[in-house]
């Protein structure tokens, strides 16, 4: 392994050409031979959709996070619309979200017949305001949102608290933050309920897929009962020796349910989640290093009492400080063949919101800055300490050749 300090003494930081001779994807998931063949072996069982992995995959995630209940469904999104349905969220309603989220967070609100209420993010984690979270309550209010954004949990003392005084209940979004943990308690266990993803690059996957997890027997029963058309708890099971033909449909269900051939990624990625946010913890922390002298860029923050989960490891350019913009900066890491995102394009900027509540840019602040600042570099296991040092000298190269005042003085 390189030392920390070595992978960064590079006197070749300003040199014309890029250092890479190959492009850096911003992900590529971690696959191994025990995916592959719990794959081969569902594939040669004959059973392919929801049944025995699916079952098996949400006992080990629930004693993992540690909630009673998991259920595994085909998407975070789908999860997040789940839980809403499962507290009876419907026309009228109201549920506060975070604009500095992905189109998910708020649109499954939508699709309830609710309304999205949003507000500002803090400007340092750039998680949820609590503070806006509490001027934002109606008697309509139903639900409130928490963002873990990036892998770092919300303020969580402070919104349980707001929640609690209301009578309002919590729906933690956690796409971002497998295995994120909140003054000692993992997110997941904070809320009602919460969604976690396992999309392709998230930081464990299952391909397309998603789990909601709760502590609540009766939303637990109706999510278990409403993600597979509203026809039984254990519908699945009319295909086997246990089951019959005969069913009753008592909700007008989803079609939402995880497949034996998600849950079998599922199975053994989360068996190596724990080692996965160990790379990812120590690539963190060697971003950190090699970027903390530059004053031309604002690094992520990390709270006390916090885990982070560092599904992103997001930037924020000070603008003030360089001569090019975010759009500008990316293409320039491009050429770098480093790859990036944005992670956040705020909600209330999208047609969608703007027309349908009003919405303009500057309506939340810290929102609007993150946005025009804010790159996400290149974190995933997949990765090298050696890819990590590359792309920290070409941020390195492309400030120290755009800083303002070395042209200006």
């Amino acid at each position: 392994m390189a030392n920390q300090y070595e992978i960064f003494s590079d006197d070749s930081t300003l040199c014309a050409s890029p250092r890479r001779s190959s492009f850096l994807p911003f992900h590529r998931p971690s696959i191994d031979d025990g995916e592959i063949e719990e794959m081969i072996d569902t594939l040669r069982s004959g059973w392919l959709t929801m049944g025995p992995k699916t079952l098996r995959f949400e006992e080990q995630f629930a004693r993992y996070i540690g909630t009673k209940y998991a259920l595994a469904v085909n998407s975070c999104t789908s999860g997040l619309h789940l839980a809403l349905n499962a507290i009876g969220v419907g026309p009228g309603d109201e549920v506060i979200t975070c604009t500095f989220t992905f189109a998910a967070t708020a649109a499954v609100i939508l699709h309830c017949g609710a309304r999205p209420v949003l507000v500002d993010c803090l400007p340092d984690a750039l998680t949820i305001d609590p503070a806006k979270v509490e001027a934002a309550i109606t008697p309509r209010t139903k639900a409130i949102i928490p963002v873990h954004f990036a892998g770092h949990p919300c303020e969580m003392v402070e919104i349980l608290a707001i929640a609690r005084h209301h009578n309002i209940l919590i729906i933690e979004d956690a796409a971002h933050a497998l295995p994120a943990s909140y003054h000692g308690q993992r997110v997941g266990t904070l809320g009602d309920l919460a969604a976690f993803s396992f999309y392709a690059g998230k930081n464990i996957t299952t391909g397309e897929g998603g789990m909601v997890t709760t502590n609540n027997d009766e939303y637990a029963d109706r999510i278990a009962h409403r993600r597979l058309h509203g026809i039984s708890r254990d519908a699945w099971k009319r295909y086997t020796d246990q089951g019959s033909w005969y069913y009753e449909i008592t909700y007008p269900g989803f079609k939402y349910n995880m497949t034996d051939l998600n849950a079998s990624l599922g199975i053994h990625q989360l068996r190596k989640c724990d080692r996965f946010h160990a790379v990812r913890n120590r690539y963190a922390a060697l971003y950190l290093e090699g970027l903390s002298s530059r004053s031309e860029i604002t690094l992520p923050t990390v709270k006390p009492k916090v885990e982070h989960a560092w599904h992103l490891f997001p930037i924020r350019l000070n603008l003030e400080s360089l001569t090019v913009g975010r759009d500008s900066f990316i293409e320039l890491l491009r050429q770098e063949k480093i790859g990036t995102s944005v992670h956040f394009i705020p909600l209330h900027m999208h047609p969608l919101y703007r027309q349908l509540f009003g919405y303009r840019p500057q309506d939340f602040p810290h929102a609007l800055s993150a946005f025009e600042r804010i790159i996400s570099l290149p974190l995933y296991p997949e990765m090298t300490e050696e890819d990590v040092g590359d792309v920290v000298r070409a941020v390195t190269k492309i400030v120290a050749a755009h800083q303002r005042s070395a042209i200006h003085g």
